[in-house]
């Protein structure tokens, strides 16, 4: 019943690629614009996933961070928790046009991380894999940002294993797809990899101002 339930939301969201859906053929300004074009406000946090949530033992779960790294890194839930914790509020915008305002976060900053594991020259993207098998993809210039973070709390509390605890990604500036739950292995490369949802008729690049929610060929207003 499970694979049933999964295969029938798979289909469902790679239809809405096929059909454009929420596409309004608008653009707008961060600066000026809080909300993304197509979009719009609720106060709940809806949980979305492939269908399937993995239950992670604690005491089993790592981040591996490695590729193309000085410094690669496995650690276990008390490494993350040593690590110095940083605080932010951002909005959610999610692909299916709903945003949610102000959500508070604490965690591992980015660029906390990145000071740690230092990314070579020639690393010019980032690669999440999640322990649902999830993947997902960012240039490395949009990982490399104050508002991005490895994720632990929500509202002050650990994160539930519905929203992606322990550990998922945060990255405000991009629909909300690229902030993947359940972090299991983060890589650093020279060359892109889309992940999950890009190859599925989802934008690559997925700028909510630029209303970058499905690839060009999946698009039938372009």
């Amino acid at each position: 019943m499970t694979d049933e339930i999964n295969r029938k939301l798979i289909a469902t969201k790679e239809q809405w690629a096929r059909d454009g859906r929420g596409l309004t053929g608008a653009t707008a300004d961060p600066a000026l614009d809080r909300l993304p074009p197509g979009q719009h406000t609720v106060k709940t946090w809806p949980v979305l996933d492939l269908g399937v949530q993995p239950r992670i033992d604690p005491r089993l779960w790592r981040l591996t961070v490695d590729g193309l790294v000085e410094n690669p890194v496995v650690w276990k839930a008390d490494d993350i928790a040593a690590q110095p914790q940083a605080e932010s509020v951002s909005d959610i915008h999610c692909v299916t046009t709903w945003s949610r305002y102000d959500n508070r976060w604490r965690g591992i900053a980015a660029r906390h991380l990145l000071s740690v594991v230092r990314p070579a020259p020639e690393a010019r993207f980032v690669l999440f894999q999640s322990y649902d098998t999830y993947t997902t993809n960012i240039p490395l210039a949009a990982f490399d940002d104050a508002d991005v973070l490895l994720a632990t709390h929500w509202e002050g509390e650990p994160l539930t294993l519905d929203h992606g605890g322990p550990l998922r990604a945060v990255v405000p500036k991009l629909y909300f797809w690229k902030s993947a739950k359940w972090v299991k292995r983060i890589t650093f490369a020279a060359e892109d990899r889309p992940g999950y949802w890009e190859v599925r008729g989802y934008h690559n690049d997925a700028d909510p101002w630029k209303e970058e929610r499905y690839a060009d060929d999946a698009d039938p207003l372009i």
